[in-house]
């Protein structure tokens, strides 16, 4: 059974979804909304209260200003609120590919909020040797954004990270047209969540001084994708090494039950 809620927070009413029993879990995305983990949180339901929802701006999480930008450090803020607003004091997180930098800030801003963090893919560019390169490339696809709206600066977006080359790690094209609410949440995170993601600097030291144990999270076959990159490197600064996942970018939604399956074994440590 999923119990669906509403929060108020500061600008913003998140939406967000909880089932199962046992201890928290949160499942994050940025600009992935709440649908997408479904699968694998039903999987996890057993074991797990999982926790999903819709960032700010993105779904059926509204804003009270639409030009307001979405920052790693506003989600990360609005996760807190929520395990507030269930009464948990911590909880497991997993984030990817914007919720991991999600992730990232929440152990950062709220560290005791969070037992283990793994990080699925987080673009942080920043971390690169050639991060003035990529980062002058997101800044030219949000411009593309603006000046010729969501189709061609998505593809451009694909294509600099990777995912347009039919490679495996790439997620799989739609076989539907976009919806109405696919192409909103489209110019929601060109306009105003991008940026802000692929610019945050993960704390290093933070992330290393406890007590949150982070894990950093790559996809199987994520090798020719940006985010392979960053994880990576990533990992590398922390000391770590990276934990695999079953398929790319998206193996949440690939293989659910097989990616809800290592994450169990990766939260248990």
């Amino acid at each position: 059974m999923v119990s669906t809620r509403t929060l108020d927070v500061p600008g913003a009413h998140l939406h967000y979804e909880v089932r199962g029993t046992g201890p928290v879990l949160v499942l994050t995305g940025s600009p992935m909304a709440a649908a997408h983990f479904a699968a694998p949180a039903d999987a996890l339901a057993d074991t797990y209260t999982v926790v999903t929802h819709d960032p700010r701006g993105i779904s059926g999480s509204t804003l009270d200003d639409l030009e307001q930008d979405s920052t790693p450090e506003l989600r990360a803020d609005d996760l807190a609120a929520i395990l507030d607003d269930i009464g948990a004091d911590s909880a497991q997180v997993f984030g990817s590919s914007g919720g991991a930098v999600t992730g990232l800030a929440l152990v950062a801003r709220h560290p005791a909020r969070v037992r283990t963090l793994v990080a699925h893919e987080p673009p942080v560019l920043g971390v690169l040797p050639d991060a003035a390169e990529r980062l002058a490339e997101m800044d030219d696809i949000v411009e593309t954004f603006h000046r010729d709206g969501v189709g061609p600066a998505f593809a451009k977006f694909m294509a600099t990270s990777g995912m347009d080359t039919g490679e495996e790690g790439a997620p799989a094209e739609p076989p539907e047209e976009p919806s109405a609410q696919d192409l909103a949440d489209g110019a929601r995170f060109l306009g105003h969540e991008l940026r802000g993601t692929a610019r945050y600097m993960p704390d290093i030291a933070a992330l290393t001084a406890g007590p949150a144990r982070v894990v950093i999270g790559v996809g199987a076959t994520s090798g020719p994708l940006l985010t392979y990159r960053t994880s990576m490197e990533l990992a590398a600064r922390l000391g770590t090494e990276p934990a695999e996942f079953p398929g790319g970018h998206g193996g949440f939604v690939e293989a659910p039950g097989e990616f809800a399956g290592v994450l169990r074994k990766v939260l248990a440590g």
